[in-house]
């Protein structure tokens, strides 16, 4: 790798080790094994190289949620059943890749201060809404309405945060799997109360 590649790199772990706003120049460039100088030469500033490494971070988030919501192994469960199991398995990777989604967070953060960072995100939830309903429905992207889209996609990407954020803050406190999926039919209760949809 080239010293370029060698700050990327860095960057990335202390993105993911630190945060943004705690990771300083001499950090990354320790990290990277390079002279603080070459952050400048390379990236023009701490902040591009920290947002360049955070898309790459992004990527990988958009492509652990993917795998996530898209693994096999309940395709002989019914319905409630492999929607249980994708939350537990959703669950399962706020922890076992806990600095990706903290990483997730700050990029949201950042992004009030990034128009680029910003148009980056928005695209990812797009693509984050499609790749939800369509996991959800067992179906393909290009298959889906866009209605579906917007309305399944937008709701279950709203329920992902807010479930994430709360193990990200208190994971004893936070629902399990099963008590998202009773969470979820006792809303449905309330907003059609006599069964209608």
């Amino acid at each position: 790798m080239g010293n370029r590649e060698d700050l990327l790199a860095g960057a990335k772990r202390c993105l993911l080790d630190k945060g943004y706003e705690r990771s300083t120049v001499r950090d990354i460039a320790t990290e990277a094994g390079v002279s603080m100088a070459a952050i400048g030469y390379h990236f023009g500033s701490r902040e591009n190289l920290l947002n360049a490494a955070l898309f790459e971070a992004m990527d990988e988030w958009g492509a652990e949620v993917a795998r996530t919501l898209g693994a096999e192994g309940e395709s002989d469960a019914g319905t409630a059943e492999r929607f249980e199991a994708m939350w537990a398995r959703m669950i399962d990777s706020f922890t076992s890749h806990r600095p990706l989604w903290l990483a997730s967070v700050e990029a949201f953060m950042q992004a009030a201060r990034s128009s680029e960072l910003r148009d980056r995100l928005a695209d990812g939830m797009r693509q984050g809404r499609a790749g939800q309903a369509a996991a959800l429905l067992v179906t393909g992207e290009d298959s889906l309405p866009d209605e579906q889209v917007r309305s399944l996609g937008s709701v279950h990407m709203a329920l992902l945060s807010g479930v994430m954020l709360q193990w990200m803050v208190s994971p004893e406190d936070a629902p399990s799997a099963a008590e998202v999926a009773r969470g979820l039919r006792a809303l449905s209760g309330v907003v059609w109360p006599d069964g209608e949809s």
